[in-house]
This record gives C-alpha cells, structure tokens and sequence, in this order.
C-alpha cells in the first residue's frame, strides 16, 4: 500500500467527524403561544411600576447615591436629584470679584496662553486717567470661554496670577440646543458663585491705595 508522504509542516489528519443526533424537545401548545410568558413579563412590569410609584409619590424612595443598591428605583431622576460630586471637581468657570465689585482679572492673559484648547479670549483694556490702577493694571473689555472646546483641564486656574479665574462651582454644563449658549461672555461668568455662594475669593490680594500695598507700579518700581 502506497503511503502519503509526510512534512513536519502538515498538519496531522483528523479523525472522522462522528455526527451526533439531539431529538427537538416537545414543546406544548402551551408553550409555543407564548400567551403564558408575555402574560408573566407584563404582570412584574406592573407590579414593578405601581411599587415605584407608590415610593415616589410616598416619598419613600431611596437615594440611589447614599443608600445601597436593592429593589425599586435605582436611577438619579436629573435634574431633581444631582450626583454630589467631590470638592475636586473642574466645573464650570467663573470669575472672582474684589471687595467693590470688579472683576480682579487684570488681562494678563496667562490663562488663554496657558489653555492647551485655546478657548480663552480676552480683549484687555486700559484704565481711566485718575484711576490708582491705571498704568499698574489693566482689566478685560472682553472675557470670553468656549465651553464646548474646553477640556476642564484646569490649567487657565493654576495660570492665573490673581486667582481671578476659577472652577470651583460645582456644576457642569446643561445641554443646550445651540452652540452659541455655550460661549460664556464676562457678565455670565462673573455670575457663578463658588460652593460657599460667594463671588469673592479666599485669597486676600492686595490693591493700589491699601496701606498694605507695596507701593510698586510701572512708574515707581523700587
């Protein structure tokens, strides 16, 4: 008898594939309705959605936050209940203010060179004549963050030599219909308040005609 000759490379010949019969379960008229199992699904979609109901309309529901998951709703209903977010969280800007109201942003521009999204843009301006702050500072004619090409990465916060931009507000943007409500101008974000509910900032700065004030400005610099 002739013999095949053989490589290492081959792959061995398998066995015959030995067919193995399974006999179709019988199934009853019962069973092939489907009349029992739709009935069975609809009775727990009810029952489900009357002890939900029950529960909201009670007050009776658990907080899907605090508590531990178990039977009933499980979802946060937004924008009623809100997930607490940690004190770390980057949400939207604001800008701070001082002690008279202004906005302590001086237009440096650190934060739009800083931002690697380049959502920043500011128009500086200059102080009236008389002013104690003119020539020593300027202040943002125009103060505008694209929301939507912003990566809350922080960075215009950690830039920031006066501590006048900040995203410690605790929220995050609502979805609106449109791309224009997402670019917030100067007026909106001087707006926002910090979780405290204040505008201000932590950090005492110290300005032109405080006797703590050094005294330092473009004219006088020693």
């Amino acid at each position: 008898m002739k013999k095949t000759p053989t490589t290492p490379w081959m792959k061995p010949k398998a066995a015959a594939f030995a067919q193995k019969v399974i006999a179709r379960p019988k199934r009853t008229m019962e069973v092939q309705a489907y009349v029992p199992a739709v009935l069975n699904g609809l009775a727990q979609t009810m029952s489900t959605f009357f002890k939900n109901t029950k529960e909201m309309v009670l007050g009776e529901k658990s907080d899907p936050v605090l508590d531990n998951l178990g039977e009933g709703i499980t979802t946060i209903s937004y924008p009623e209940e809100k997930r607490p977010y940690p004190e770390r969280f980057r949400g939207l800007h604001r800008l701070t203010l001082r002690d008279d109201g202004s906005v302590r942003c001086v237009a440096c521009l650190c934060c739009s060179t800083a931002c690697p999204a380049q959502c920043i843009h500011i128009e500086a301006g200059e102080y009236k004549e008389g002013d104690p702050r003119r020539g020593y500072e300027r202040f943002p004619e125009v103060f505008v963050i694209d929301e939507l090409r912003c990566i809350f990465c922080g960075f215009c916060v950690e830039a920031c030599p006066c501590d006048a931009i900040r995203m410690d507000t605790g929220k995050h943007a609502v979805p609106y219909d449109s791309r224009d409500q997402f670019i917030y101008k100067k007026d909106l974000l001087t707006g926002f308040t910090g979780r405290d509910g204040d505008r201000l900032t932590e950090n005492p700065r110290h300005e032109p005609g405080d006797a703590s004030h050094p005294g330092l400005d473009r004219d006088h610099v020693h």
